[in-house]
C-alpha cells in the first residue's frame, strides 16, 4: 500500500467515525455470513448455522468494542462521552450544581483577586526603564527619628559630585503644594526633584519637556511639570498648557511639561518642581537619593562607596547623635516593602478559604455519590470498569469546578474593584495598576479545575471501590460507615480552618475596640478641624501669619452654635508633627535623649479640644509677641524633669545656646495626649503662636471648633469663614476629630475588613458544609430514626442525637482549630493593639461563635429528624 493511501486510511479512521462503523459492520457481517454458509454446507439448518457462527465468533458487540478501543483519539471520545453524560446528570440535579459552582466561585474568586494584587504589586516590574537597576540610598544614624530610607541635604549635594557607582542620581522630596491660577485653589500631592529625576527613571513627557540641567540650581527660573490627571481635570486637556503660568504656594511657576499617563511617582504626585538645596546650618533637610546602577556594579559595591563618601566628607556639624550608617535598597523593595507582610497574610487567608471551598465540594460530591450508589453499581455490573467510573466522576467534578472558576473570574473582578474603593490611599502601592487580565483568568480556571480534581478524587475513589453487590441490593438505603466517617472528617476540617480565620479577624476586631477605648487625653465629641498652609510668598512674615490666624479664629468663634475655638500647628491624630529637645534652667538635668512634641497653639485651644489643665493656667491674648516668653508642659514632662515639684514657674528654652530673651516660663501643666497611630500619650511642650517668630511653626495651622455633640455640621460655615479672610487659601482636613482618628488607622481598618470578609466567607462555607452533611445523614438514617421512634424514642431524644453529633464534630474541629490558631495568629503580632496573639477572651468568643453557627446549621436537620413519622418512614422503605 502506498504512503498516501496509508495516510488517507488513518485520517479516515480518526475523523470519519460513521464510515469506519459502516466498514466494521460490513466486515463483521461478511465473517458471520461466510461461517454461516460453511455451517450450512456441513448439514445445519440456516437458523442453526447462523447461531453457531455467532457463537464461534464470540460476540459481535464485544468484538466491536475491542476494535473501537484500538482507534486513535479513543481517549478523547471517552472524555467527550463523559462530559456529555456529566452535563445531563448535572441538569437533573440543579440544586447540587448551583451550590457546588457558587462554592468554588467564591473560593477561586477571592484567591484570584488576591493573586492579582500580589502579582501586580510584588512581582510585576515598576513602570520604569530597567527598573531593577534603580536603588535608593540611606545615610543616617540608626536611631534617627523619622529617617527611613533617606539622606541629608548635605550628603545629597556631596554624593552626586563624587560617586562612581551610578550612571545617574537624583534627590527628591515629597511635599504638598497649593495650586491656584487654574480654577479654585487646591492642595495637591507634590514632589521637588532634581533636574535628572525624569531622565533617571527613563520616562518621556506626554507634552513639552522635563527639567534640564541647571533648573535645580539656586536662582533658576521656577518651572513645573503637571501630571496627566491635573492636565485633564484642571486644564481640560489643553495642548497649549505648556508655557502657561500657575501659582504654587503663592509663587508663579511656568508649566514646561505634562507627565505621561500613569506616572505618579513618588506615591501619588500631581506636581513636580525642581529641588533647590541650600544648606541651613540650623536645620537638616531629609531627602530621598535615587540612583541607576551602572552595568557591572552591584548593590554591595555601591553601598561600600556610599559609606566611604560619608566618611570622607566628615561629620555633619548639625549632627550630634551616633554616626550614620550606609544602606542601599532597590526602589521596588522600598515601594512595596511596607505591604509584603500584609499581602502574605491575605494570601494565607484566601488559601484557607479556597481549601474550605474545596473540602465543601468534596463533601457535596461524596453526598451526591452516596445518593447515586445504585446507579454506579448498575453501570459497573453492565461492564463499566472502575477506571471508567472514576473518570466519569472526576469529569463531573472538573465540570463543576470549571464552571465555578468561570464565575470566579467575575468574583475576582468585583473583588479588585472593591479593593480599589475600600483601600485607603497608600495602603496597597500600585493598586491602580492592578488588572484582571488573561493570565489571571487562566490562573482562576486552572485553580478551579485543579481544586475540582484534587478534592473530587477522594469521593470518586470512595464511590468507585464501593461494594457493588450491596449497592444493587440495597440501593441508597445502604449506609457506608467509611463514607459517613469521611463526611464527618470533611466537616471537622472546614470548622477547624474557619476557626483559624475567625480567630485572626477576632484579634484584629478586639485590637480596634481597644484603640477606640484608649484615653486620648482629649474629648473628640463635637470637635471639627480645618487645616491651612500659608504660602511664604503671600505671608512672608510671622506678624502677617499671626494676624491671619487671629482673624480666622475670630470668624470661627462667631459661627452660631460654636462653644469654643482654638488652633494648633500639628493636631492630634494628624500623623505629622515637630519633635525635638529643650534646655532646662538650673541644676535640674533633662533626661538623656528625652524628646518632646512641640505644638504651637492659640489661647482657648485646650478648652476647644477638651484637654484638662492640671496646674496653672491656659495661654491668653496677653501672651503676645512683646510679653515675656511662656510655655505649657504636659504632665509627663513635669514628672520627668521636676519630679515631686511644681513645674509652674520653672524656666525652659528651645535654643541650644540661649540668650536672656530665649527663656520661657512654664505657666501651666496639661494632660498628655495621644498624637499618632501608636496610641501612646506623648510628652509635649506647648508654645503660644502669638509669640512665635519661626514661620515653620505657624504657617501650617489647624483650627479646632467645638460644638455641642450631635449638633448640625459647621464644616460649610468654617470653609466660608476661611474664605472671608484668605480667598485663595484652600481648606484642608475639614473633618471631625473622630473621622481623623479613623483616617489615621484606616490601614488597620482595611486589614481588619479584609480578614473579617475572608473569615465570614469561611464561616458561611463551613455552615453550608455542616448543614449539607447533617441533612444528608438525617435523610440516610430516616428508616433508623423511624424504627427508634416506633420503639419509643421521643422527639427530644432524637433531637439530642443529631445535636450531639454536631457538637462532637464542632468540638473536634474546634480543638484542631485552636492548635492551628496558636501558630497562625503569631503572624499578626505586629498589628495587634492591647491584645496578644493568644488572647483568651477572643479565643473563647470565637469558639462560642463557631459552635453557635454549627448548631444553627444543624437546627433544620435536627428538627426534621425529630419530626419523622415512624409509619411513613417504614412504609417508604
Amino acid at each position: 500500500m502506498s504512503l498516501s493511501r496509508i495516510i488517507v486510511f488513518h485520517l479516515k479512521r480518526i475523523f470519519d467515525r460513521r464510515g469506519v462503523e459502516r466498514d466494521l459492520d460490513l466486515e463483521l457481517r461478511d465473517h458471520v455470513e461466510r461461517e454461516t454458509r460453511a455451517n450450512i454446507g456441513r448439514g445445519m439448518s440456516e437458523a442453526d448455522a447462523r447461531r453457531a457462527a455467532l457463537i464461534a465468533f464470540g460476540g459481535v458487540q464485544q468484538y466491536k468494542e475491542q476494535i473501537r478501543d484500538t482507534r486513535p483519539l479513543r481517549l478523547l471520545e471517552q472524555v467527550g462521552q463523559d462530559v456529555r453524560f456529566a452535563l445531563r446528570t448535572l441538569r437533573r440535579a440543579p440544586a447540587f450544581a448551583t451550590v457546588a459552582i457558587v462554592t468554588i466561585a467564591l473560593g477561586v474568586g477571592a484567591t484570584s483577586a488576591v493573586f492579582t494584587v500580589v502579582t501586580d504589586v510584588l512581582l510585576r516590574p515598576l513602570p520604569f526603564d530597567q527598573a531593577d537597576r534603580l536603588y535608593l540610598m540611606s545615610y543616617l544614624p540608626p536611631d534617627f527619628p523619622g529617617g527611613g530610607t533617606a539622606v541629608t541635604d548635605r550628603m545629597c549635594r556631596f554624593y552626586g559630585q563624587t560617586q562612581r557607582s551610578f550612571a545617574s542620581t537624583s534627590c527628591y522630596q515629597r511635599t504638598d503644594m497649593t495650586l491656584s491660577g487654574a480654577g479654585a485653589a487646591e492642595r495637591l500631592d507634590g514632589a521637588r526633584v532634581g533636574a535628572a529625576f525624569f531622565r533617571l527613571l527613563g520616562v518621556r513627557p506626554a507634552l513639552g519637556r522635563f527639567f534640564v540641567s541647571g533648573e535645580d540650581a539656586p536662582g533658576s527660573a521656577r518651572v513645573a511639570v503637571v501630571s496627566d490627571r491635573v492636565w485633564r481635570e484642571r486644564f481640560g486637556s489643553d495642548p497649549h498648557v505648556v508655557g502657561a503660568t500657575i501659582a504654587l504656594d503663592g509663587s508663579r511657576y511656568t508649566v514646561v511639561g505634562v507627565a505621561p499617563a500613569g506616572l505618579r511617582f513618588p506615591v501619588s504626585t500631581d506636581i513636580w518642581t525642581p529641588l533647590v538645596i541650600t544648606l541651613d546650618p540650623r536645620n537638616t533637610l531629609l531627602v530621598r537619593l535615587l540612583g541607576r546602577l551602572k552595568g557591572g556594579v552591584g548593590p554591595e559595591q555601591a553601598r561600600a562607596e556610599l559609606a566611604a563618601i560619608g566618611r570622607s566628607m566628615g561629620r555633619d556639624p548639625r549632627d550630634h547623635g551616633p554616626r550614620s550608617v550606609a544602606k542601599i535598597a532597590s526602589l521596588k523593595s522600598v515601594v512595596t516593602g511596607g505591604v509584603q507582610r500584609e499581602l502574605a497574610i491575605f494570601t494565607g487567608a484566601v488559601v484557607l478559604v479556597l481549601f474550605i471551598a474545596g473540602v465543601n465540594l468534596a463533601n457535596l460530591l461524596l453526598i451526591r455519590a452516596s445518593a447515586r450508589r445504585r446507579e454506579i453499581a448498575l453501570r459497573a455490573s453492565l461492564g463499566a470498569s472502575r477506571r471508567r467510573v472514576l473518570g466519569q466522576l472526576l469529569t463531573e467534578s472538573a465540570l463543576v469546578s470549571g464552571a465555578g472558576g468561570a464565575l470566579g473570574v467575575f468574583v475576582a473582578l468585583a473583588g479588585v474593584r472593591a479593593l480599589r474603593v475600600i483601600a485607603p490611599d497608600g495602603a496597597i502601592p500600585r493598586l491602580q495598576e492592578v488588572r484582571v487580565d488573561t493570565p489571571v483568568i487562566g490562573f482562576a480556571l486552572a485553580v478551579a479545575v485543579a481544586t475540582g480534581i484534587l478534592f473530587g478524587l477522594v469521593p470518586a475513589l470512595e464511590s468507585a471501590r464501593a461494594d457493588l453487590t450491596r449497592g444493587l441490593a440495597l440501593g441508597t438505603r445502604v449506609i457506608g460507615r467509611s463514607q459517613t466517617r469521611l463526611r464527618g472528617r470533611f466537616v471537622i476540617a472546614e470548622l477547624a480552618l474557619a476557626f483559624v480565620l475567625l480567630m485572626a479577624a477576632g484579634l484584629m476586631v478586639a485590637s480596634f475596640a481597644r484603640m477606640r477605648r484608649v484615653d486620648t487625653g482629649y474629648d473628640a465629641a463635637g470637635v471639627t478641624t480645618m487645616s491651612v498652609d500659608l504660602p511664604t510668598t503671600d505671608y512672608p512674615t510671622a506678624e502677617q501669619v499671626r494676624l491671619f490666624h487671629t482673624r480666622v479664629l475670630g470668624r470661627l468663634a462667631a459661627i452660631p452654635g460654636v462653644q469654643s475655638v482654638g488652633a494648633v500647628s500639628w493636631r492630634p491624630m494628624g500623623a505629622m508633627g515637630i519633635m525635638g529637645d529643650f534646655g532646662v534652667q538650673g541644676e535640674t538635668p533633662r533626661p538623656k535623649g528625652y524628646l518632646v512634641d512641640k505644638p504651637t497653639v492659640s489661647p482657648g485651644y485646650f478648652r476647644a479640644m477638651g484637654i484638662r489643665v492640671i496646674e496653672g493656667r491656659d495661654f491668653t491674648n496677653a501672651d503676645a509677641a512683646n510679653a515675656p516668653g511662656v510655655a505649657i508642659v504636659s504632665e509627663s514632662v513635669a514628672r520627668s524633669v521636676w519630679p515631686g515639684q511644681s513645674a509652674v514657674g520653672k524656666r525652659i528654652t528651645m535654643e541650644e545656646h540661649p540668650g536672656p530673651a530665649d527663656w520661657l516660663t512654664v505657666v501651666g501643666v496639661v494632660r498628655d495626649v495621644v498624637q499618632d497611630e501608636g496610641f501612646t500619650p506623648h510628652s509635649a511642650i506647648y508654645l503660644p503662636y502669638l509669640q512665635m517668630e519661626a514661620l515653620a511653626f505657624i504657617n501650617h495651622m489647624t483650627y479646632v471648633v467645638r460644638t455641642p455633640p450631635g449638633g448640625a455640621s459647621v464644616a460649610g460655615a468654617m470653609r466660608a469663614a476661611l474664605g472671608e479672610v484668605g480667598p485663595g487659601v484652600p481648606a484642608e482636613a475639614l473633618q471631625t476629630m473622630n473621622a481623623s482618628m479613623l483616617d489615621l488607622v484606616s490601614g488597620f481598618v482595611f486589614q481588619t475588613t479584609l480578614l473579617g470578609t475572608f473569615s465570614l466567607l469561611a464561616l458561611v462555607l463551613a455552615a453550608i458544609g455542616t448543614y449539607g452533611v447533617l441533612s444528608y445523614d438525617v435523610a440516610e438514617r430516616t428508616r433508623e430514626i423511624g424504627i427508634r421512634m416506633a420503639l419509643g424514642a421521643s422527639s427530644p431524644r432524637v433531637l439530642r442525637m443529631i445535636v450531639g453529633r454536631t457538637l462532637v464534630l464542632a468540638g473536634i474541629g474546634l480543638a484542631i482549630g485552636v492548635l492551628g490558631a496558636f501558630g497562625a495568629t503569631r503572624a499578626l503580632t505586629r498589628y495587634l493593639f492591647g491584645v496578644g496573639p493568644s488572647d483568651p477572651a477572643t479565643f473563647a468568643a470565637t469558639a462560642l461563635l463557631l459552635i453557635g453557627v454549627a448548631l444553627a446549621a444543624a437546627s433544620v436537620p435536627a428538627w426534621r429528624a425529630s419530626h419523622v413519622d415512624p409509619v411513613i418512614a417504614l412504609r417508604e422503605e
